[in-house]
This record gives C-alpha cells, sequence and structure tokens, in this order.
C-alpha cells in the first residue's frame, strides 16, 4: 500500500455527531486562507484532508471549533509488522540525540492490543536507533510524542500533532447571537460563545479612542474563527469614565443597553452577556437575566462553569500580556447596580460606526484606518 501523507482533524467528543458541519467548516477556512485540498473525506471518526501545503492547511484548520487534535500523518495499512516498521522510521527521523520519547496508539486493532504496538515500537528504536541514544519515557515525562491512530483498515502514524481549540464546530447550533468586545473578559466570552456553536455578531464598546488600538488586536484574534471571507463590526463610543469600579459597573450596564438595542434591530434571539459568575453578584447577573427576559430575548452566559480557565482562553487569544487587567477586574465589587443615564445611551448609539473586515493578514491596520475615515 502506497503511503499517504494527510491532515489529519480528530473532532471532539462533542462533535462526533456534527461531523458533516466540521467538515463544511474546514473546507471553507481553507478557500478563506488559499489553501488547495484535493479531497476531504472520513476514515471512521476521523477527518481526513488530502491538502497541497499540509503544514499551512494544519494551521488553518486549527483556528476551527470543534476539534480535539490536528495532525499531519502517514496512511498505511493496520497491520502490526508495517506500523512499528513506520513508527520506527519516523521516531528516528523526529528524535534528537538523548530526547526521551513516548509512543502512544489508539483506536482499533485487529488481533493485537494498541499497547502491544507501542511495546513492540519502542523496543524497536532503542534497538535500531541506538546511535541516538534516545530513551522511553512515561505519561508525565517525555519530549516527542510519536502517536498512531488506528481505524478499521488503516494506520496514522503522525508527523506532527497539536492540540486543537475544543468546542463545537462554528455555527452547529443554527442559532445567531450578538456579543460585545469591550475588555479581555468580555472578549474571553466571545470567544466562547462563538466555540459553543453560535454565529456571533460581534460589537465594540470603547470609553475613549486609545482603547482602540488594543480592542482591534483582539478582534483579531477572534474573528478568523467566524468562518466567514467579510464580517461586519458595530463599534460604539460610550461616554463614561474609565476609572473606579462604580464606572466600570455603569459601563457594563451601557453596554447590556446597546446590545439589546442592537439585538432588536437586527432580529436577534440571543444575547451574549460578559458576566464571569465568580466575579459578579448573583443578584448583579440576576438583574440583568431578568432584564434580556423582559425584552424577549434570550440570554447566553458563556463563561458560566468557566474558573481558572478563564486564563487559558485568554492565551488562547493572545492575552498573555494582560492578565494583570483581568486581575483588576476580577477584584470588582459588584453588590450594587449602578443606575444609567439614558442620554448616555442615546449618545452611544449615535457614534455607531460600522467597519466592514476583509478576514486578512492586515485587520487591525484595515480596522483602525477605516475608524479613522468614518470619524
Amino acid at each position: 500500500m502506497k503511503e499517504v501523507s494527510y491532515v489529519v482533524v480528530f473532532p471532539t467528543i462533542f462533535s462526533k455527531n456534527k461531523i458533516p458541519q466540521l467538515i463544511s467548516n474546514i473546507k471553507k477556512i481553507l478557500k478563506i486562507r488559499n489553501q488547495d485540498f484535493q479531497t476531504i473525506k472520513r476514515d471512521g471518526e476521523i477527518i481526513l484532508v488530502n491538502s497541497t501545503d499540509p503544514v499551512f492547511s494544519s494551521s488553518a484548520i486549527n483556528l476551527l471549533f470543534g476539534i480535539e487534535k490536528i495532525a499531519i500523518a502517514r496512511q498505511i495499512k493496520n497491520d502490526f509488522k508495517t506500523i512499528v516498521s513506520e513508527i520506527t522510521a519516523i521516531g528516528g527521523n523526529l528524535l534528537l540525540k538523548g530526547e526521551k520519547f513516548l509512543v502512544k496508539v489508539e483506536g482499533k486493532s485487529k488481533g493485537f492490543f494498541p499497547k502491544d504496538i507501542e511495546i513492540a515500537a519502542t523496543s524497536s528504536i532503542i534497538e535500531k536507533k541506538s546511535n541516538l541514544g534516545a530513551k522511553p519515557g512515561t505519561e508525565g515525562d517525555y519530549d516527542k510524542l510519536l502517536y498512531t491512530y488506528l481505524t478499521k483498515n488503516n494506520a496514522y502514524v503522525c508527523i506532527f500533532i497539536d492540540k486543537g481549540q475544543g468546542g463545537i464546530p462554528f455555527n452547529s447550533k443554527k442559532q445567531n447571537t450578538i456579543c460585545s468586545i469591550y475588555d479581555e473578559i468580555s472578549a474571553v466570552s466571545c470567544f466562547e460563545t462563538i466555540k459553543q456553536g453560535f454565529d456571533s455578531k460581534i460589537i465594540v464598546c470603547y470609553r475613549k479612542k486609545s482603547e482602540l488600538m488594543n480592542l482591534s488586536k483582539i478582534i483579531n484574534q477572534i474573528i478568523p474563527r467566524l468562518v466567514k471571507e467579510k464580517i461586519s463590526i458595530d463599534f460604539f463610543h460610550i461616554k463614561v469614565n474609565s476609572s473606579g469600579a462604580k464606572n466600570y459597573l455603569t459601563f457594563i450596564n451601557s453596554v447590556i443597553d446597546i446590545l439589546l438595542h442592537e439585538a432588536k434591530l437586527n432580529k436577534l434571539n440571543y444575547v451574549s452577556l460578559s458576566l464571569f459568575p465568580l466575579i459578579f453578584s448573583q443578584k448583579f447577573i440576576e438583574f440583568y437575566i431578568k432584564k434580556i427576559f423582559q425584552h424577549n430575548k434570550l440570554p447566553i452566559i458563556p463563561l458560566s462553569g468557566v474558573d481558572y480557565k478563564l486564563f487559558e482562553e485568554a492565551k488562547e487569544i493572545g492575552l498573555e500580556k494582560h492578565i494583570s487587567n483581568m486581575n483588576k477586574i476580577i477584584q470588582v465589587n459588584s453588590k450594587e447596580i449602578p443606575q444609567i443615564s439614558p442620554q448616555i445611551i442615546k449618545f452611544a448609539l449615535s457614534t455607531k460606526k460600522t467597519v466592514d473586515v476583509e478576514i486578512g493578514p492586515n485587520n487591525v491596520h484595515d480596522i483602525l484606518d477605516s475608524l479613522e475615515e468614518n470619524h
């Protein structure tokens, strides 16, 4: 059997009943990123992409949600000796002198256990690649993972493997919602909304123009995951002082009013709220949930159940440098619900600027340039 290399996509457990949607998203993201492919097909529970450039294609595909892990792998016959030989050959090419390696085999086997291959391949690498001085590692201590996945007829020996984004495929819920980005935690909330399968309209709220550069950089990390060639983002200037906990809560109150207004305008049923239950009081959250229901809309709180993973998701969208800002927000006391002047909302709605963004390498500059033109 001729060896063929594929980009191998492993759906999350929550996506295994949504594979057609994930395949559709893979085709779209490859088209958006100008990546050529010959075929996209299934082999059991995994998706195989025969791409002209597997490295760039795997990078593009790994922007998508609904993926547990993604690999570049060689397809060979599901045969014990063939698999051991291929793992030994690939291991010899990947391992550096003195590195610890772990052979991991999962999937369906015929006439043997995956563990048998792990033991045989480990022994073979030690014996045949003794010049490398490579040593077997453990689950918690290794330098290189040599991963192989078995299907009914084939084996996929990985040359490269990376962790996926998790979640479920974009738009798999077939429901539209609206979310706002105005700081680091709201960005993670928007990220989580998309990760949970919603097609999300994004609006941006800011208190002063100096915030726009940072917000544009944050947006740039999120919009590629919407699997669209072009999106429209609405910007609103909310005149609320940027210092002090009470002003921050007033700002959030204003954002939610704008979300409700835009949800009605765009005929969207769902409103995503960036209210983190570990930060905001139950009274504060319940007040806004009731407010959403009173306007005949349905609230989504994507950060419910999230704890320390808030910071992991922040790093996922390039917010490592802003963890200190998030720590400050987390210390906000939200026992009181501030009142806002209707004039604040009226002014904010009057500042609405819509920016059409074609997804590409210059998104940040395009957004800022468009806002300057509109001003």
